[in-house]
């Protein structure tokens, strides 16, 4: 018969205490990806700037969040963080404000002067950037940081594109554009205004680049066929905004109606009442529900005195009048035409029906390939042309500032490896830590802290931002209320927990290991994790 295993040692010998072979299963630490990160359409690693942010260490937050997004200040304000919808602390209470907290890092940068830090050597190689919006920036700011020499032509007068020419002054100052393009030609990225590239390749050809990335963005609006007599304003919307950056406003008059259901529909009606419009209409055809704009911006909009008149179209336009047509929804949830109408009193129409790009520099390059009045580009964000990539509105994608911002990171990435002679290879993501991982008792309840809004007198009469930011107590509070989701923030519980003492302590900043010789596989550290990094898996034979 098998002696037992304690007799075979001497009293008080460390190997007396030895459980490891009892195990069948066995702990091991690892890493999940954070739901937020895996959310963000800019591939922001934004737990791991939270972590630096918390630790009231804001200079390092901030540089690990531009290590992927060069705009925090401009991201703070316009992106509709698809990260908060995902954030796991939103079924304890509600989400982490990421977005407040990145906006006061943003605005810290502006305030303190920092600066990113110059590329280690120069390659040598020329890199053509066709718009200077957030994806165009995006991408010049990284190929500079790669070491590469930039230069970006922008058509128009300032550079910002869509963000300075489609996102009104209330939701994004001018001067935080400024101060964020400034810091990334401090880079040596060189910025040509007015200059409209006709021909890619003439332009590639005559200036000498080795690559091209295009990011023009969609600033022509699309129209619609409404019979109008010879005395009705019907303008589109790209124009009445990109008119806002003029010394001459836009005479839309006293009674405004808008025709569209997006943000940009939004935005125009919101700007017509602060220019002082009596009413300012909306008309869509759909539902709210249905409605593209999101809410949060319809809400606010309905606050400052616009009108909204759902499940209609406009039919036609006479001197000083429109006509409506009431729709009703089908079985399937389509509008349908009622043959009911309804005249409308209204100075000017805007039509708020989407955006197209202008692809005219694009004739005459071979290989490209475009479908819906965008550019077909590969996994790589290439096109049909070697060495020309594509990104932003001139793909297809999501048009917002986040996706623009991303494009252009993965772009410069793959340029960089293209100019190389390589292949740029993403690393494998981490599988997503889920909230049935987590262990929410471990955080106390704290709610989310709300920015504070501009009054509304004031919101319906300036231009004045209507959203301000988080002082550095309520950001450092917002960023101390992120779960850590997936990944170990050395809390200390596996270590207390362990009944076999078989958890190692490895020092600040290097989390822990498991000692298997002592550890009998017992899970409890599994289940005390509040933050799902430790998982249990079966024992090799």
């Amino acid at each position: 018969m098998e002696k037992p295993f304690a007799i075979t040692l001497d009293v008080g010998s460390s190997l007396a205490n030895r459980t490891g072979s009892w195990r069948t299963f066995k702990p091991e630490y690892l890493d999940r990806l954070p739901p937020c990160n895996a959310a963000c359409p800019a591939g922001e690693n934004i737990q791991g700037w939270l972590f630096h942010a918390e630790g009231g260490d804001y200079e390092k937050a901030w540089r690990a969040l531009t290590e992927n997004n060069p705009l925090p200040a401009i991201m703070g304000r316009v992106c509709y963080h698809p990260c908060e919808g995902a954030c796991n602390r939103q079924q304890v209470d509600e989400s982490v404000g990421i977005n407040s907290v990145e906006r006061f890092l943003g605005d810290e940068a502006i305030k303190r002067g920092w600066k990113f830090d110059p590329p280690a050597e120069r390659t040598g190689k020329r890199v053509l950037v066709v718009g200077a919006g957030p994806s165009g920036l995006s991408a010049a700011y990284q190929l500079a940081r790669m070491g590469h020499e930039v230069e970006i032509h922008e058509a128009g007068p300032l550079a910002g594109g869509m963000m300075r020419f489609g996102i009104p002054k209330y939701r994004l100052p001018r001067e935080v554009i400024d101060a964020e393009v400034r810091r990334i030609l401090d880079l040596g990225v060189v910025l040509k205004l007015d200059t409209k590239v006709s021909n890619i390749a003439d332009s590639m050809k005559v200036g000498g680049f080795d690559a091209a990335f295009l990011a023009v963005g969609a600033h022509i609006g699309k129209r619609a066929y409404i019979p109008a007599g010879d005395a009705t304003k019907i303008v589109d919307a790209v124009s009445v905004l990109r008119s806002m950056e003029g010394e001459e406003k836009p005479m839309l008059g006293r009674r405004v109606v808008i025709y569209g259901g997006g943000n940009t529909a939004i935005d125009v009606a919101r700007t017509a009442k602060r220019l002082g419009a009596a009413e300012a209409l909306i008309v869509y055809r759909r539902t709210r529900e249905k409605m593209p704009a999101h809410d949060f911006e319809v809400e606010e909009a309905l606050q400052e005195g616009v009108m909204i008149k759902w499940l209609s179209t406009i039919k036609q336009a006479g001197e000083g009048t429109i006509t409506v047509e009431k729709m009703a929804l089908d079985d399937k949830g389509f509008p349908q035409p009622t043959g009911e109408f309804e005249t409308l009193e209204a100075d000017s129409v805007v039509l708020a029906l989407g955006q197209d790009v202008d692809l005219s520099l694009l004739q005459g390059v071979p290989g490209l390939e475009i479908t819906d009045g965008v550019v077909r580009v590969g996994s790589n964000m290439m096109t049909g042309h070697p060495g020309i990539f594509a990104g932003g509105d001139m793909v297809p994608s999501e048009r917002t500032v986040t996706v623009a911002v991303g494009h252009g990171k993965k772009a410069a990435r793959n340029i960089d490896a293209w100019l190389r002679g390589t292949a740029y290879d993403p690393p494998p993501k981490h599988e997503v830590a889920t909230f049935d991982r987590l262990n929410p008792w471990y955080y106390a309840d704290a709610p989310k802290t709300v920015r504070p809004m501009l009054n509304i007198i004031r919101r319906q009469s300036t231009f004045e931002e209507v959203q301000g930011g988080l002082d550095e107590n309520n950001a450092l509070f917002e960023a101390r209320r992120c779960l850590s989701c997936g990944n170990c923030f050395e809390c200390d519980n596996c270590y207390g927990v362990c009944p076999d003492n078989a958890v190692i302590k490895l020092g600040p900043g290097k989390r822990f290991k498991f000692n298997y010789d002592y550890c009998k596989g017992c899970g409890v550290c599994v289940a005390e994790c509040p933050c799902g990094a430790i998982r249990m898996v079966p024992e090799e034979i």
